[in-house]
């Protein structure tokens, strides 16, 4: 859980996610949105990878990366439960 926070600790990180919300790019398509160099895009895209937040595809030459949101449920529902708050009906004691 650890590196899917660590992955999110970074605002570009977290653009490419929203911007992968809306369907599959290919690395140039993603990297073209950011004012970086394309290997600072590699290292965040790597990064995303590590944490399970993305997956990659290779197309002839062309990379393309589309977001796992079952890893985003997973960890989030992860957290909620560390934190007593995934559903379990504690909110509603009085």
């Amino acid at each position: 859980m650890n590196s899917v926070f660590e992955a999110l600790a970074h605002p570009t990180r977290r653009e490419i996610l929203e911007i992968l919300k809306e369907g599959s790019k290919s690395a140039g398509e993603l990297a073209d949105a950011f004012r970086v160099s394309k290997p600072t895009m590699s290292g965040h895209f790597s990064k995303l990878k590590e944490a399970g937040l993305i997956h990659s595809d290779q197309k002839g030459t062309t990379i393309i990366y589309s977001i796992n949101l079952s890893m985003l449920e997973e960890v989030l529902l992860g957290f909620m439960g560390r934190m007593g708050t995934a559903g379990n009906g504690e909110g509603d004691k009085t």
